[in-house]
């Protein structure tokens, strides 16, 4: 019997529909295109999928509950939630090892904008750029997604607890 699990492995996903006057951000970089993300904060999807991963590998819940959908979060830079569960996983003695994720949508082509996503990210998980890989994929013409009336991401993480 595994009494003190040292590896945690967690998922996590969002989607927020796209809308016109509002700028793009994706993991906390800002993203040259003429419609953005409306959500109950910024609508980062990629920072929502991984706080949701961080939280569901740490068992210390999930975005709703930490950031509940009222007047306190309404607007709220994604960025500030992230910061906010990267000092929590801190105090709970959890480290990042390692972040995938993957960014569904028809457009923007985010290919050139890997790098500064993923310094971004790993600049606010407090780790090496190269511990966190991000691609994009189409939906294939298919569903909200498919039409280019949203974005969705997905995202796995690895946390070591010391």
């Amino acid at each position: 019997m595994v009494t003190k699990c040292a590896m945690r492995v967690g998922t996590g996903f969002d989607v927020h529909r796209l809308v016109p006057d509002v700028p793009l951000k994706l993991g906390g970089a800002a993203i040259p295109f003429h419609l953005g993300l409306e959500g109950h904060s910024d609508g980062d999807v990629l920072i929502h999928a991984v706080i949701d991963a961080l939280l569901g590998a740490s068992n210390l819940g999930d975005i709703g509950l930490l950031f509940p959908e009222d007047e306190t979060v309404r607007g709220m830079d994604s960025t500030i939630m992230l910061t906010k569960v990267v000092d929590l996983l801190a105090e709970n003695s959890y480290e990042v090892v390692n972040v995938d994720a993957v960014i569904i949508c028809e457009a923007p082509k985010l290919s050139g904008h890997y790098q500064t996503i993923c310094s971004s990210l790993g600049s606010l998980l407090k780790t090496d750029a190269s511990r966190v890989s991000v691609k994009a994929k189409t939906a294939e013409r298919l569903g909200e997604i498919g039409k280019g009336e949203a974005i969705a991401a997905q995202c796995v993480v690895l946390l070591a607890q010391s």
